[in-house]
């Protein structure tokens, strides 16, 4: 507890390369949540030690395959009812992830547990720039109140400057 400021969390884990399961890297992680404040996101402080594989050449590979589609990308329930993720789609999954993740901190609290559970839809939008854009409506699992909750994320990502979530609703209304 910090006086009149909140709570601070102190965490040492291990992540896991979601391109490599054999390789893991140390982390320590300081996380306050502020009192009383149901809507600002928590500080969140990461230290990494040492590095998860490069991304690079995979990275350019898929940025290459979806400026060269004739069509924009659409897809629907990733993974499907029996888990199954075509290999086509992982790097839209991996999108979906960080995209999530961002939408979790944004909307965490000490009493809440948020998990990305399926893209339900995501469709691909045409730009005039170099960024790729998608529009997910992802389902968060919620684990401590047990619910499904829809919410419609937008998406930007370069290889050179990354994921950025531009805009996020949720619940998602109809969705």
């Amino acid at each position: 507890d910090t006086d009149d400021v909140g709570h601070k969390y102190y965490l040492e884990l291990e992540l896991e390369d979601v391109l490599d399961k054999d390789r893991t890297v140390s982390c320590t992680a300081e996380v306050l949540y502020h009192l009383g404040s149901k809507s600002s996101a928590p500080d969140v402080q990461l230290t990494v030690q040492g590095e998860l594989r490069s991304t690079e050449e995979a990275d350019k590979e898929f940025y290459t395959r979806i400026r060269s589609l004739e069509k924009e990308l659409v897809a629907e329930n990733i993974p499907d009812s029996h888990g199954n993720v075509p290999p086509e789609l992982e790097p839209i999954l991996l999108l979906a992830w960080a995209a999530s993740g961002y939408v979790i901190w944004q909307n965490s609290t000490e009493n809440t547990k948020f998990n990305l559970a399926q893209v339900k839809h995501v469709k691909q939008v045409k730009r005039s720039d170099e960024d790729l854009q998608f529009d997910y409506v992802v389902l968060l699992h919620e684990m401590v109140s047990q619910e499904v909750l829809p919410w419609q994320v937008t998406l930007l990502w370069h290889p050179q400057r990354g994921a950025r979530v531009c805009q996020c609703q949720g619940p998602a209304p109809g969705a």
